[in-house]
């Protein structure tokens, strides 16, 4: 299933918790009671804002408007559970695999200046978040969208059916929308999705501004016209216009590959994911509601999680991960041998990433351990000893992007 004859793009346009301490944990000690109160703070906050949200008054029509701020994806629920037979078997009871999308549309409203509205929309960046059973880590791993898959038959908007081919991984998005992405995913991984999340242009824009802007570090100077992003080198605090030109820009950053764009967008994750679980946003009841607020504004997710609750069901134990337990990778990957500007995956280094997060295993990842091309995701003694457990080339929202 994942190799696959050299073909013609058919996508068209060539694309550019932790639930408490230990159960030997002794209950003495400064330290430690220091370090239970802020988890405990930190969550008393978080629950806190919940309930007041959903108390009645005021509070119950806050709690309404966050709430109908998430579009549910009927029609991707309905679509998946036609094909329910075929899909994968969850194998580790409490593991959640969760697929997040970004969308292109320049529909709607904020988008359109990003281009026009030609009546389809492509995943711009997808990630495979695994959040493990005991909610002691997290491990987002990219997908190229010019990645060569095998796309299945897949339910189109006007009620058609597209046929099985061999193309690149986002034009399963364009073609049948998130539930096609998430069966060629499943297909490609054998890993099972268990929720999906969409998120556009103007949505990410208004989750950055939320929090004041994001800090990144630049090595230097960036002026691109195309992305409308002139900044200076260092340590800089982008608002939600500056960030969604970073993470887009393609051509004019780096070394203009999508594999380093995508490097570009887990950098900004993890120091997104830092300023939101920062004191300041959480403790802060004027600034945790607009956060709130744009966090749901402009999704779309799978019915169950369309609502405050289930949001919160699925956020609430996460907030004790250790930064440096919340990883970034790219699925490795490698020049497609038909395309060189397409990718394909780089085999077995995939295969054992993915059987890793099925059954809910460790994943190890290091910014030192890429190969020749950096690309790859193999680390040394993956060569040396095919029974060590690999390395991949990654980072955690930890690191010091100004290194």
């Amino acid at each position: 299933m994942r190799g696959g004859p050299p073909v013609t793009d058919t996508a068209g346009t060539p694309s550019s918790g932790t639930l408490g301490p230990g159960a030997g944990a002794s209950a003495t000690g400064d330290g430690l009671i220091r370090r239970r109160r802020r988890r405990w703070t930190q969550g008393a906050a978080l629950g806190g804002a919940f309930l007041v949200l959903a108390a009645g008054g005021a509070g119950w029509a806050v709690y309404a408007k966050l709430s109908g701020n998430i579009t549910a994806d009927e029609a991707a629920a309905a679509e998946l559970a036609r094909y329910e037979r075929e899909r994968p078997t969850p194998l580790v009871r409490g593991a959640q695999n969760i697929l997040l999308i970004g969308s292109d549309t320049r529909s709607g409203a904020g988008n359109g200046k990003y281009g026009r509205d030609q009546g389809t929309e492509r995943s711009d960046t997808a990630i495979l978040l695994h959040l493990a059973a005991d909610r002691k880590s997290a491990t987002a791993v990219s997908l190229p969208r010019d990645l060569m898959v095998r796309v299945p038959s897949c339910r189109r908007a006007d009620g058609s059916r597209s046929e099985p081919t061999w193309a690149m991984f986002n034009y399963a998005f364009a073609v049948g929308g998130s539930a096609c992405s998430i069966r060629t995913v499943e297909n490609l991984t054998d890993i099972r999705i268990d929720h999906h999340v969409v998120v556009d242009f103007s949505g990410f824009k208004e989750m950055v501004d939320a929090v004041d802007g994001v800090q990144v570090c630049l090595k230097g100077p960036i002026d691109d016209k195309a992305a409308k992003l002139k900044l200076p080198a260092g340590r800089v605090t982008l608002d939600g216009e500056q960030a969604l030109g970073y993470v887009r820009a393609r051509k004019s950053l780096g070394d203009g590959s999508d594999t380093d764009r995508m490097d570009r967008q887990q950098g900004f994750l993890g120091a997104l994911v830092n300023k939101v679980r920062s004191n300041d946003v959480l403790l802060n009841p004027v600034k945790l509601y607009p956060v709130l607020d744009a966090a749901t504004s402009s999704l779309t997710t799978d019915p169950e999680l369309a609502s405050l609750r289930g949001l919160y069901q699925l956020v609430r134990g996460l907030r004790d991960i250790p930064t440096e337990h919340v990883q970034f990778l790219t699925v490795p990957r490698e020049s497609y041998a038909h395309d060189a500007n397409r990718d394909q995956l780089v085999e077995p280094a995939a295969e054992r990433l993915f059987s890793r997060l099925r059954t809910d295993r460790p994943v190890t990842v290091s910014s030192k351990s890429a190969t020749k091309s950096g690309n790859s995701g193999r680390g040394g003694n993956e060569k040396s000893d095919p029974s060590a457990e690999p390395t991949f080339h990654g980072t955690t929202a930890a690191e010091n992007t100004c290194g």
